[in-house]
């Protein structure tokens, strides 16, 4: 049987976000990444001195993956960017969609170095969204007709991908070819969650396979084994809980976003810390995130 554990972390950031989403961690620089989709924003916070940056967006953007210390690749409404981490400056990559009533949503890099990311409507029209593995530049659609697609994550060998549509709640599990990060089998359903409260959101897997995922509308992180039983529930103190990220110099800290979208005042007075950016107080096995290959 789960248990539940009391939050007993810290706020990292109280700016409160209207839709958080999409956090990870350089190693080299110490800084954690995140995003306020809705509000075209890229934030950045240097762990070791606290320093806090915020970076406005001419897009929304919603995943960061390290390419080396001085680029990353950015995910948005408007396609691939590799963005120069001093100056800001973006360049076109890729192309996702041409549909301009999506905009992307999440995504993880896998162990080959390789990123799966994915795309849904502006208003979460009814499967109007899809994933899709983009491999040095080459961009192919490996699912499609989901209307909320999250959960993007891989084990340690990169041999299983997670994934899952936030209106479904079903979290899937299917075969890889660790060496490309492409699907070697048919997705079957990992966890099903239709039944419980909450949407299955974000996800990271830790060092041992255990999947770290946020449910939104319930305040927690959910904790599963690689055989899909749900070990523990951690309180976050915000409803609308994102994404989490694996944070810190051992990797052994968990960060987690949270979003204000679709409250009116009542709710968010209701639900004071909505938005803001939380570490989760509990030691972790986590690892770092791969780098993008170009």
């Amino acid at each position: 049987m789960s248990e539940t554990i009391p939050f007993s972390g810290k706020v990292l950031s109280d700016l409160p976000l209207e839709l958080g989403e999409g956090p990870t961690f350089d190693p080299a620089t110490g800084t954690a990444w995140w995003f306020n989709i809705k509000g075209r924003e890229l934030h950045e916070l240097h762990l070791e001195t606290g320093r806090k940056t915020l970076h406005a967006l001419p897009f929304m953007g919603s995943v960061l993956a390290v390419i080396d210390p001085k680029r990353q690749l950015i995910a948005s409404d408007r396609g691939l960017f590799i963005r120069d981490t001093e100056s800001g400056e973006l360049t076109a990559y890729a192309a996702l969609e041409s549909n301009p009533g999506n905009r992307s949503n999440d995504g993880r890099v896998h162990p080959s170095g390789s990123l799966w990311v994915s795309t849904m409507g502006r208003k979460a029209e009814k499967e109007a969204g899809a994933i899709y593995h983009v491999g040095k530049g080459t961009v192919t659609r490996i699912y499609g007709g989901i209307s909320i697609p999250n959960g993007i994550c891989f084990s340690p060998d990169g041999t299983t991908g997670y994934f899952v549509d936030s209106a479904i709640n079903h979290i899937m599990r299917v075969d890889l070819d660790p060496a490309t990060g492409l699907p070697a089998g048919e997705a079957t359903v990992f966890s099903d969650q239709s039944g419980n409260p909450g949407d299955v959101d974000g996800s990271v897997c830790d060092a041992e396979g255990r999947i770290w995922n946020a449910r939104w509308g319930q305040g927690a992180v959910d904790v599963y084994t690689p055989n899909g039983t749900h070990i523990a529930r951690h309180a976050v103190p915000a409803t609308q809980s994102s994404c989490p990220a694996f944070i810190g110099a051992k990797a052994d800290r968990l960060l987690v976003t949270s979003a204000w979208q679709d409250m009116d005042d009542a709710a968010r007075k209701a639900d004071a810390n909505a938005g803001q950016t939380f570490e989760l107080g509990v030691t972790v096995n986590g690892r770092f995130e791969p780098a993008y290959t170009l």
